[in-house]
């Protein structure tokens, strides 16, 4: 009896983690092709910030995964010395955007930060699905 009231609850933790809210508005996702495009044409490209695994997309630096600690006062200490007014974009792309553990704490700390315009790269699915296999610019390694 006690193990199925422990495995109950993990399941229940478990998939109310997986449901995480949403924190970013439909006006706050960058559509993959937009942003390759901007990338391409070198105009007005806007910081671009990997929150997650590692920096896949050209012109992008790595903070490392948002959820750790750590890694976001590393991404915490890169905003410090940016203008609230620059266009920055985030990405993960390590899961879909509704079990990612990164996007959020990121999102949360830009907003904390009082920037004014931030986004968040539409990847859906992940950024291997989205944007190696779409054939968009990639960090050559």
């Amino acid at each position: 009896m006690r193990i199925a009231a422990v495995l109950i609850l993990f399941v229940i933790s478990f998939s109310s983690q997986a449901q995480q809210p949403i924190t970013w508005t439909e006006k706050q996702l960058i559509e993959p092709a937009d942003l390759a495009k901007t990338i391409s044409s070198g105009k007005d490209v806007p910081l671009i910030i990997s929150v997650g695994p590692g920096a896949v997309i050209p012109q992008s630096i790595a903070t490392g995964m948002a959820r750790e600690t750590q890694n976001l006062e590393t991404l915490r200490k890169k905003l410090e010395p940016i203008s609230r007014k620059k266009k920055i974009v985030i990405y993960c792309g390590c899961c879909p955007f509704g079990k990612c553990p990164n996007v959020r704490p990121a999102l949360a700390l830009l907003k904390e930060m009082k920037f004014k315009h931030y986004y968040l790269l539409d990847l859906p699915e992940n950024v291997k699905h989205d944007w190696i296999d779409k054939g968009y610019p990639v960090i050559q390694q």
